[in-house]
């Protein structure tokens, strides 16, 4: 039985130790950091279209990338796209087991449901290919799609997708495969985060977070900020894609702001502002959002307060890295709890992007 990874030093319950895989240059488990996926929706066969995808989401942060291999076509392009890729590639296949000993050849893991691939010769076949080439598989149980066997006896719950992993893992484990990684997807937050929680302890597998059909922007960013964000401050978790209806860039951006807030990521700003109310003497709605472009780029974890007035400033700013508090034509900018200057505000959002820039390097230097 696993226990959790006593190591981390958090208040948060620890992560739980799990074996480590790499897929292309990235570690996956272990105390290896949480990594952030995403998906192209091109035709994998259309390189040039596949590839910008690539690019897209290696500028927004993305770890790693699955791509389709619907046909042989696409198969067949795996190789000059893993040559282009600027990140580390996962081929998704599905029933045809002739892709993925193709797939083998060139990509950097197989995301496959070995149940659904066909015998176990076949199995094997896939087994053996990517052992002679140290690729990992990572099996994908959807609790929409079980085996017929398992519907069948538990229905689409999370103990039917439990025992569709361990089956899965099951088999590749005969054939002396080892090198995986683990997901359980369903298309809501409860039995999502009950198939996890009831897998975790009896693996030692490292486990790929997330949740299937999470919908357009907003349905996904509260699906996934509840189950991925609270089986993270639960130490449960060693990878993760936020799924969202057509949204590349912001995939990525959403699950970085999960890890942040669930604390199992130090990095980046993490912007307080106060709720809109009578008291506001500023546009405090598009100050925030000029706020957020502008500091975009820091990586250094900082706590930034944006206020809208010296009532919430005085109090709350207290707690962040550095503040700035809206007045009426004029504001302050507030540094570790201390009054740094008042300023007109024309002249104030410049200045604190420029404080916060400065502590920001600061930071960094020091660590």
């Amino acid at each position: 039985m696993l226990e959790p990874n006593t190591t981390t030093s958090s208040t948060l319950p620890p992560r739980y130790k799990t074996k480590q895989i790499l897929v292309g240059n990235v570690a996956i488990g272990g105390d290896a950091p949480i990594s952030v996926q995403s998906m192209t929706f091109t035709k994998t066969k259309d390189i040039q279209a596949t590839k910008e995808q690539l690019d897209r989401l290696a500028l927004a942060g993305a770890d790693i990338v699955r791509v389709a291999v619907s046909d042989l076509k696409d198969a067949h392009a795996l190789k000059d796209l893993r040559a282009i890729s600027p990140l580390p590639l996962v081929s998704d296949i599905h029933f045809r087991y002739e892709y993925a000993l193709i797939a083998a050849e060139s990509v950097d893991c197989i995301r496959i449901n070995p149940g659904n691939i066909g015998s176990k010769d076949k199995i094997k076949a896939v087994a053996d290919a990517c052992n002679a080439r140290n690729i990992p598989i990572r099996i994908g149980v959807n609790g929409g799609s079980l085996e017929k066997q398992f519907e069948e006896k538990y229905g689409a719950t999370p103990k039917g997708m439990v025992e569709s992993a361990l089956y899965n893992i099951k088999l590749l484990e005969d054939f002396g495969f080892t090198n995986l990684k683990v997901s359980l997807k369903a298309s809501d937050v409860e039995r999502t985060m009950a198939a996890y929680r009831m897998l975790r302890p009896l693996v030692e597998y490292p486990f790929h977070l997330g949740v299937t059909e999470a919908g357009t922007m907003f349905h996904s960013t509260i699906k996934s900020s509840m189950a991925l964000g609270g089986l993270l401050m639960e130490g449960i978790g060693d990878t993760m894609r936020c799924s969202i209806t057509g949204e590349l860039e912001q995939e990525i951006a959403l699950a970085r702001a999960i890890l942040r807030y669930s604390g199992r990521q130090k990095q980046g700003i993490t912007i307080i502002s106060c709720p809109t109310c009578g008291r506001i003497q500023a546009d405090l709605v598009s100050m925030v959002k000029e706020v957020e472009k502008r500091l975009s780029h820091i990586t250094t974890p900082l706590q930034v307060s944006v206020m809208g007035c010296a009532v919430n400033a005085l109090g709350e700013a207290k707690h962040a890295d550095i503040a700035i508090a809206f007045g009426h034509k004029s504001g302050m900018i507030i540094k570790e709890g201390e009054v740094l200057r008042k300023l007109p505000e024309e002249k104030l959002l410049e200045s604190f992007v420029a404080e916060v820039e400065q502590m920001a390097q600061e930071r960094a230097q020091a660590q």
